[in-house]
């Protein structure tokens, strides 16, 4: 499992865009108390609103790691970027990627690192295997987000949540299990960089025994109804044994993203076939609500889709950005008595 030594300065390179820095942008508003700063190269285009500076001053403020805060298409690091991160390593700092581009990949990195006693931690490729999961019913509770389809809300779901059950004095835990949610919480496990035979058991050592009124929060990953992802989604399902899960949707879809041949599931066929899937490992499954991702829907818009999901399935909805999950946390607590 990746552990991240905080506070982070945060590198944007020299993107153009905010999309493309939604890393950092998701770092800055999840964790804020762990990023004293940004940097970046001569004619960025983006700013993150914070205190800029070098990483030989965030080092002398105490940060721990500089990271790579953004996910350009194809999720290569470029070249001309290594140059920064390697003064970042003379200075003594972390270098935490979550590209597909291994940072170990460029020698003069790997030399200032070894100089400097500090790592490279290439968030999407672990050096850590994982043995076959086990099955075995463990201590303490979870819920799982899943999804109708991928990128529409999973982890802003599950890092809502686990704040929202703190907020009420309940014990719960953000598990992560993508590049953005592990540099946010600190530690966690890429589960889509785990060989296919390992993912429930890597998913049972991200979830391990804990305390009988323990919540842990899973991160969702991919969706049971993607052609690529299902099996990373379906692995995940079944190691993390979830006593409970958050199905995310956006109504705004019709297909798979970027897969025009296959169309989203009826929102009770997909509740019942990750139940179905999910009882293999806790019979016990139940599903306590939905989180929807509404942004492409007015106000109005919104209130009238609430109404008819509310009335057809008769389970809690909220978006966590418009009015927050509440519901969720209510409904949740409530599967436990």
């Amino acid at each position: 499992m990746h552990r991240l030594r905080k506070p982070y300065l945060l590198f944007l390179g020299d993107v153009q865009d905010k999309l493309t820095a939604k890393t950092a942008f998701g770092l800055k508003d999840w964790c804020p108390n762990d990023v004293v700063g940004e940097w970046s190269l001569p004619g960025c285009g983006v700013s993150l609103g914070v205190a800029r500076m070098s990483p030989q001053e965030a080092a002398a403020r105490g940060a721990g790691s500089i990271i790579v805060g953004i996910a350009p298409t194809g999720g290569a690091l470029p070249p001309h970027w290594i140059a920064e991160l390697t003064a970042a390593a003379e200075a003594g700092l972390d270098v935490v990627s979550g590209l597909h581009t291994r940072l170990t990949s460029f020698p003069e990195l790997v030399q200032a690192a070894s100089r400097r006693n500090v790592r490279l931690i290439d968030v999407r490729h672990g050096e850590r295997t994982y043995g076959a999961a086990s099955g075995r019913k463990r201590g303490g509770k979870r819920v799982l987000t899943v999804g109708t389809d991928c990128a529409l809300g999973k982890k802003y779901t599950a890092l809502a949540l686990a704040k929202n059950l703190n907020s009420r004095g309940v014990a719960a835990s953000f598990r992560a299990t993508g590049q953005t949610g592990i540099m946010i919480s600190g530690e966690g496990i890429a589960i889509d960089a785990v060989i296919a035979d390992f993912i429930a058991g890597a998913a049972e050592q991200l979830s391990p025994d804990n305390a009988a009124d323990h919540w842990d929060v899973i991160e969702g990953q991919g969706s049971l109804f993607h052609p690529a992802y299902a099996g990373v989604t379906l692995g995940l399902l079944h190691g993390s044994q979830p006593d409970a899960i958050i199905l995310c949707h956006d109504p705004s879809r019709r297909t798979i993203d970027e897969y025009p041949n296959f169309p989203i599931p009826d929102l009770q066929v997909a509740i019942d076939d990750y139940l179905r899937a999910g009882r293999l490992t806790n019979p016990a499954i139940r599903c306590v609500g939905l989180s929807i991702n509404s942004s492409s829907l007015s106000h109005a818009e919104y209130a009238e889709y609430f109404r008819r999901v509310t009335d057809k399935l008769g389970m809690p909805v909220c978006d966590p950005v418009r009015n927050g999950v509440d519901v969720l946390a209510t409904a949740l607590l409530a599967t436990a008595r």
